[in-house]
């Protein structure tokens, strides 16, 4: 009979509840501290709680100008009932000076903040050893963790254990296993009660269904404890004293397993399998973000416009050379400058996830580089369209199918280099500020050695050399031959208009140095330097989050 009651209780078969006495005595006995208590000579304080509730309006939290990105309107604000969540609900309890009380659980994030956020085991231990004492000395502590470690929940006197804002649990720490074991929750060995009992009671917001199960059972839950302590003065639940005499942290009938049973250690996905999955990621989270990609394609198309208008309404009338000049390098030096700081701000932001991810060996740095290169592409290729077609047209440059096809290859090359050299200052530099410094100083050099501020055959030793691999150089030369070469162009001269050869213009101005094939070549090999720059940063600079971001 004493066997089958405890296996009733969860105990092991043939166990009894002589077997496992004391266990609970061990797991909640005092630590050796002779040091002395920082006890308060006042007087002894109480706090007492009735029938607390708490509601949260989640509208009103919202700024107007993120309202606006959601496309919802800053003056409307939804009913209470759909905004509105609670935060506490039916709480009631009562705490005196000799006892700290720890609210655990989802308790919806509540009353203080965690004390021990960002301490690691040692630190957070002794603070929670510390805020004992405290307690000891005749205080009131009352601190919020979240699923604490076993050593800090066997600091506790009293654990308020809370889900959505509602008590499921509020006694003496060393009695919560007897509670839930009662119930028909008991606790499994080897495990920690706080941990187990916390996920126990959250909810499980994967899916709608698991939503609603773990939720009702919750409420369950709560209603149970409400019912056990609606008779008494401090809404502590306390075991009764037969009980006491008997084992109160059952453990499961789950026996140890034998390790030559494990099961051998899962073989890292390949590096195809790894590539595949990021990339999926990448492409979900940038499309995902659905503001923020119309944002980014009302710029570029208000951009196109007003650079487009702007040249608009010649006809047939040619622009001046100089009118013409200006526009092609306009294009090609506009866009990749509004690239750079949101390339930059995205790797920023996702920088820990990375570090953390590779740190933990769930995918290595070669399928990073390529889906993070290629993930891009999509939305890379969109930009380019909205921000090309709108401005070639308007503006009345070459007209034809094969100039605009090679104006637009340009622009795509031009700006997907810009990108990656983004890329390689985002990982190569450990701050943002740093790597926007970097990447808009490196910028504006290749602005200035572009060929259009001052002439390429003007430049000293340095800018001269900076011109080589400035890809806004190589853009602003392959865009003129593509509107100059082998064409007549006007060129008004007083009450004369002189016939000149665009090939002669190209000359005058040292832009006709290489062939259009050997320029696109050029950005190309740019663009490869850059990404290996980008790949050996990523492998050998730990992308460790600093804290200016």
């Amino acid at each position: 009979m004493a066997g089958k009651a405890a296996e009733e209780r969860g105990l092991p078969k043939g166990a009894t509840p002589q077997d496992t006495s004391g266990l609970q005595d061990r797991l909640f006995s005092s630590e050796s501290d002779n040091s002395l208590y920082f006890t308060y000579s006042g007087q002894p304080n109480t706090l007492e709680v009735r029938d607390l509730n708490y509601q949260v309006d989640l509208a009103s939290q919202v700024p107007w100008f993120e309202q606006l990105a959601q496309f919802k309107m800053p003056w409307t604000s939804p009913s209470c009932q759909n905004s509105c969540e609670l935060g506490i609900q039916n709480l009631s309890f009562k705490v005196r000076s000799g006892q700290m009380l720890a609210i655990i659980g989802s308790s919806g994030i509540l009353i203080l903040d965690e004390p021990t956020s960002g301490l690691d085991s040692f630190t957070a231990h002794n603070l929670v050893k510390t805020l004992s004492r405290l307690a000891k000395g005749n205080r009131l502590v009352l601190i919020s963790l979240h699923q604490p470690r076993s050593d800090i929940f066997r600091l506790f006197d009293l654990v308020l254990l809370m889900t959505s804002g509602t008590p499921i649990y509020l006694g003496a720490a060393q009695h919560m296993v007897q509670y839930f074991t009662a119930i028909g929750y008991p606790c499994p060995r080897y495990s920690n009660p706080a941990d187990f009992y916390v996920d126990l009671t959250s909810i499980d917001r994967r899916s709608r269904e698991q939503e609603l199960a773990t939720r009702e059972k919750a409420q369950s839950l709560a209603a149970l404890f409400l019912e056990k302590v609606r008779d008494l003065d401090d809404f502590l639940w306390k075991a009764e004293t037969k009980d006491l005499d008997e084992d109160t942290c059952v453990e499961s009938s789950v026996t140890p397993l034998d390790t030559n049973c494990l099961p051998s250690p899962t073989k890292m996905p390949g590096a195809v399998q790894q590539f595949t999955t990021l990339i999926r990621r990448q492409i979900s989270n940038d499309f995902r973000d659905l503001p923020t990609l119309l944002i980014h394609g009302a710029e570029a198309c208000l951009m196109s416009m007003t650079i487009g208008f702007l040249y608009f309404g010649h006809g047939s009338i040619q622009l001046s050379f100089m009118d013409t000049a200006a526009l092609l390098f306009m294009i090609g030096a506009l866009i990749p400058f509004n690239v750079i700081l949101d390339v930059i701000s995205k790797c920023y932001s996702e920088r820990a996830m990375l570090y953390y991810e590779l740190e933990d060996g769930l995918y290595t740095t070669g399928p990073y580089f390529f889906a993070k290169i290629l993930g891009e592409l999509p939305e890379h290729c969109a930009y380019i369209i909205i921000y090309g077609m709108p401005t070639y047209w308007l503006a009345n440059l070459r007209p034809g199918l094969q100039p605009f096809l090679l104006h637009f290859l340009l622009v795509w090359l031009v700006v997907f280099c810009c990108r990656i050299m983004a890329l390689a200052a985002a990982a190569l530099l450990p701050t943002f500020h740093m790597a926007s410094f970097f990447s808009n100083a490196l910028y504006n050099s290749f602005y200035l050695a572009g060929g259009f501020m001052i002439n390429l055959s003007s430049l000293w030793t340095v800018p001269a050399w900076i011109s080589k691999v400035s890809f806004l150089r190589w853009c602003f030369e392959g865009l003129m031959k593509i509107q100059f070469s082998r064409r007549t162009y006007k060129m008004p001269l007083g009450n004369l208009t002189i016939a000149v050869s665009g090939d002669k213009i190209l000359s005058v101005m040292e832009l006709d140095s290489y062939p259009l094939y050997a320029i696109y070549l050029i950005v190309i090999g740019l663009s490869g330097g850059f990404m290996v720059l980008y790949y050996v940063s990523l492998r050998f600079i730990k992308q460790k989050p600093s804290q200016d971001w």
